[in-house]
């Protein structure tokens, strides 16, 4: 028996997991933060880089050392019926209602909203997106032959352009990270990272790893390591060169991006900054290979996400439709909601962030510390109670400031924001996660006292 994958083993293993992570959230959030932090670059790429690369890596850990078989059995110690609002809730979310639309309006926003000016940019989105979301459509019943072709060639073509972009902003700069002001969510350091850490939740790759973090474990097992500690050993081994590369590439993108600010006031989220950057070091050029390889990237993206959650319904609802009438909706699903254009689904994707996030980062830190409580379900299920009322304050706090003149979400947010510590920073879901433990280890030891005393 195995204890080890080889080095060229863990290789494609990492290139295998940077490919399921690496999707339009990747982009256009590093590169809209850039320019939004400014001087403070450095606390908020602190902030992002745990939530977008160490919890990821955590995640595919977890599953590994839980011998979950995915997401569905690890979100089951909590209860059968939390399984199964938290799975349809997560790969919704990492589906139909944000990341494969967002997957089409990144590739629009990129490039060509910069090669046809603003005029007529809904009809020419619409037009986008059809054609966009036939050829998903079409991949995904016979997905195979593309997925191969795109993610041993595209995905290096792009590296390689992203690279040769970074390499002339640096080399060129517009201006120093020390002269750009921040803007307010970023007004100083500890802020900076508050809001960062944030961030990291839109790149949804927490979520990713969650639900897609069993087929690495499937992989290192099909190479003959079966023993569950040398899985984790070698899961967290490719998870952490995947991330890291993951996080020099977010590295890079914020740089560049806060150097180019001068550029690029007034756009409204990272894809158009992307799109500019390109677009003043190679000119028109620059912006068409950029448009093309990014949106080869993110229909390899769609293609698997609609894949996976089609697959992933079928599990779940296996009295319901099959495949292809699920891959069917969320095209069509995604194809609408893609119309509303990449601010408005980034923006409204927020709230359901702030609820759905605190939950994961939980489960997984469950998974992590489960030998601590013999994997007691009590313990499960009172922090994740616990968890679940403050996401739903962090959730309705979030939706209270996009919807300024609702007078009960007003009243719902001054009175969480006068009793729960770190609520007005959006993370109002820790100390309550806390206490919940607390009292589920509390009573998970003080059952096994009275089980160990016979009484």
């Amino acid at each position: 028996m195995k204890r080890n994958l080889t080095f060229k083993e863990t290789v494609t293993l990492t290139s295998m997991l940077f490919g399921m992570f690496f999707g339009a959230g990747n982009l256009i959030f590093p590169a809209k933060m850039g320019i939004d932090a400014g001087a403070n670059l450095w606390s908020a790429f602190l902030g992002v880089f745990i939530t977008a690369v160490g919890i990821p890596m955590l995640a595919v850990v977890a599953l590994g050392l839980s011998r979950c078989e995915g997401v569905v059995q690890l979100s089951g110690k909590v209860g059968k019926k939390y399984s199964v609002f938290f799975c349809t809730l997560l790969y919704l979310t990492i589906g139909p209602l944000f990341a494969i639309p967002r997957c089409a309006s990144t590739s629009f926003s990129v490039g060509a909203v910069n090669l046809i000016g603003e005029g007529n940019s809904g009809l020419y989105l619409a037009l986008f997106s059809f054609v966009f979301f036939a050829v998903v459509l079409f991949f995904s019943l016979k997905p195979n032959g593309i997925m191969t072709w795109i993610g041993k060639i595209l995905n290096p073509v792009f590296l390689v352009f992203l690279f040769a972009l970074v390499i002339a902003a640096l080399v060129n700069p517009i201006t120093t990270v020390s002269q750009v002001i921040p803007q307010v969510s970023y007004a100083s350091g500890g802020k900076a990272f508050f809001t960062g850490f944030l961030e990291g939740y839109n790149t949804l790759d927490a979520l990713a790893g969650l639900a897609f973090g069993i087929v690495v474990i499937q992989v290192v097992r099909s190479h003959g390591i079966e023993e569950p500690g040398r899985v984790a050993v070698n899961t967290a081994k490719a998870g952490v060169f995947s991330c890291l590369l993951m996080g020099l590439i977010y590295f890079f993108i914020t740089l560049i991006t806060a150097q180019s600010a001068p550029l690029c006031e007034g756009a409204s989220d990272g894809g158009q900054v992307l799109g500019i950057i390109a677009q003043h070091y190679f000119h028109s050029a620059g912006a068409i290979l950029t448009a093309a390889i990014v949106t080869f990237a993110c229909l390899k993206t769609a293609i698997g996400l609609v894949t996976s959650c089609s697959e992933a319904f079928v599990q779940m609802f296996p009295k319901g439709p099959g495949y292809s009438v699920w891959a069917v909706c969320f095209c069509l699903v995604s194809f609408g909601i893609a119309n509303f254009g990449l601010s408005t689904i980034v923006a409204w994707c927020v709230p359901v962030l702030m609820f759905v996030y605190p939950l994961a980062i939980t489960l997984i830190l469950l998974a992590l510390t489960e030998k601590w409580f013999d994997k007691s379900p009590v313990v499960y299920a009172v922090t994740t109670g616990f968890t679940l009322v403050a996401a739903t304050l962090d959730f309705l706090g979030t939706l209270s400031r996009m919807l300024p003149g609702n007078r009960f979400l007003a009243a719902i947010t001054q009175f969480a924001g006068r009793f729960i510590p770190l609520y007005s920073l959006g993370m109002g879901w820790i100390v309550p996660a806390l206490i919940g433990f607390a009292i589920g280890m509390g009573i998970h030891f003080y059952r096994h006292r009275l089980s160990s005393t016979g009484r």
